[in-house]
């Protein structure tokens, strides 16, 4: 039986075929991604000793948000019609659980009411705490460059079972950062939303206690 012999040139021919094959495939693949920087954001823990103790249990509803707020990224807002978001960034839950969950530990650290927990838990609750999560993104000041964070909470206490909102209030505070860097953003961003977050425990209790809005 004869064999046929494969000329060298033929055999390297073919060896560039295959590799120049391998490439193309490889760039087909997709490129890894770095993972996003995830943040947290802190609970108030200190309050004003004078606070009313409230013999109430109290669930808190998820915040309502519009769909750019409601998500995990860091927002941005440069434009006032616009808005955008932190590259490579992200809250380590969508905003409005991040605040109800923050909420609910506030409360607790306050040692002033009875029962606090989230709605959804079985919690026979006297007193329900609706918010709106109006604004919470960053805004960079034309003058200097430095990011302004803006954090705005609607809340009402809602009586129950009745259902009837006993008071309403608007809660807005504004940190300007000491930088520009991510973790700057972040840092103003605790700053205003523990101010918020203070204000907002403060007004329901002392709401609360006196059945009407406090004076």
């Amino acid at each position: 039986m004869s064999h046929r012999k494969i000329a060298p040139r033929a055999l390297a021919l073919a060896a560039l075929a295959l590799l120049a094959l391998s490439v193309a495939s490889c760039s087909l693949l997709p490129k890894p991604t770095a993972a996003p920087q995830l943040f947290v954001l802190t609970p108030k823990s200190s309050f004003e000793l004078n606070l009313p103790t409230v013999e109430s249990q109290l669930v808190i509803e998820m915040p309502l948000a519009s769909e750019g707020l409601n998500t995990h990224r860091i927002a941005l807002q440069q434009l006032p019609l616009t808005i955008d978001y932190y590259a490579d960034a992200r809250w380590t839950e969508r905003a409005p659980k991040l605040v109800q969950t923050l909420l609910v530990e506030s409360f607790e650290n306050t040692g002033k009411i009875v029962s606090v927990a989230r709605k959804g838990t079985d919690l026979r609750a006297d007193h329900t705490l609706k918010t709106e999560l109006r604004e919470f993104q960053a805004e960079y000041d034309p003058d200097d460059g430095l990011p302004i964070v803006r954090v705005r909470l609607n809340a009402k206490v809602i009586a129950l079972p009745e259902r009837t909102i006993i008071a309403s209030t608007t809660i807005e505070k504004r940190v300007k950062g000491q930088g520009t860097n991510i973790a700057e953003v972040v840092a103003a961003f605790d700053e205003a939303l523990g101010k918020v977050l203070k204000r907002a425990v403060e007004w329901t209790l002392e709401t609360i206690a006196d059945g009407a809005p406090p004076s």
